[in-house]
């Protein structure tokens, strides 16, 4: 009987001290998924780290690298990120569906696993918010 509240007891400080964490790990997810997202908008904007094929201002492609350049800087300093996930979350959707999904139905043979991938991080910000590690978090900002 002792053993089995020192293993629920044991089991319980983890999850705690996990729980603890766990806002902060929310951060740094979104922190990271920002950034690789801004890679992109900056590949095209700017030819950084990779310069890409031109493309027309005002175009789809044009639409799309601003959605990943300003996004990917508002959703990494955590500002309007609820809004600018949504935003970005819908992008990769909207990209799945038009570029990869008619080239074959499995994402790993149509090459869009980080579309998918990158749809639904996006849209579990909107839901969990930015973390403590960002700016719209600031003291100041709260009622």
């Amino acid at each position: 009987m002792d053993q089995a509240f020192t293993t629920t007891s044991t089991r319980s400080s983890s999850t705690a001290t996990l729980d603890r964490f766990a806002p902060y790990i929310l951060s740094i997810l979104r922190i990271m998924a920002a950034l690789l997202f801004l890679q992109h908008g900056l590949s095209m904007y700017f030819g950084f780290p990779q310069a890409m094929d031109a493309f027309p201002v005002f175009s789809i492609v044009w639409f799309a690298a601003l959605i990943e350049f300003v996004g990917g800087i508002l959703v990494a300093l955590g500002l309007f990120t609820r809004v600018a996930a949504l935003i970005m979350s819908g992008q990769m959707a909207v990209g799945y569906f038009l570029f990869h999904a008619p080239k074959s139905f499995f994402p790993i043979l149509n090459h869009g696993d980080a579309a998918i991938l990158y749809c639904f991080v996006f849209l579990y910000l909107f839901f969990a918010g930015a973390g403590p590690l960002s700016l719209d978090a600031l003291p100041w900002k709260r009622k």
